[in-house]
């Protein structure tokens, strides 16, 4: 059994990214492992100031906000799962936040070992999810991560249009083989 956090980096509540997060979960569950979920929306995240009072002090952050319990639950991930809206060629402003407050050298007491990402996008531009998989990828090399996979879906703009799309499918069936 794998210890997996997912984080549903986007603001919209049942929106298409929630519905491909529930898919891997699903999957995920179906093969025994325990899924808890930090969802950007019912979190009140802050974004990193560059203070660099965590390298000082015992990787406290300065700021008093729900990132503190973040980091106790990605602290035991044997996997995280990005999950992500594009919005401008990035990720959602609430999972920028968060991933920039992994600047704390507290990320060094994680377990994780794999990482994986699933982003959603309106836009059908080819290169609308390239700079997201290089920051992806560059988190990995960074960290000595595995990549567990990366799921994109692109055209789904409104809330549901993600709906019996084959890619549910396959968040799914990574969810149950990770």
């Amino acid at each position: 059994m794998k210890n997996i956090v997912v984080v549903n980096g986007s603001p919209r509540k049942n929106g298409n990214t929630e519905m491909l997060v529930n898919a891997f979960i699903k999957g995920a569950m179906r093969a025994d492992n325990h899924v808890e979920v930090i969802s950007v929306i019912k979190k009140h995240i802050n974004s990193c100031i560059g203070c660099n009072v965590c390298f000082q002090k015992e990787h406290k952050c300065v700021q008093k906000d729900d990132m503190t319990a973040c980091y106790e639950m990605l602290k035991e991930a044997d996997i995280i799962v990005f999950a992500t809206p594009i919005y401008f060629y990035g990720v959602s402003s609430q999972l920028k936040c968060l991933i920039d407050r992994l600047h704390n050298p507290i990320r060094n007491t994680f377990k994780v070992k794999k990482l994986v990402l699933l982003a959603v996008c309106a836009d059908s531009i080819p290169t609308v999810f390239d700079s997201v998989k290089i920051m992806y990828r560059s988190i990995l090399d960074y960290f000595g991560l595995e990549d567990g996979g990366i799921i994109t879906v692109f055209g789904v703009e409104n809330i549901g249009d993600i709906a019996g799309n084959l890619s549910l499918k396959e968040a799914e069936a990574l969810g149950e083989r990770i």
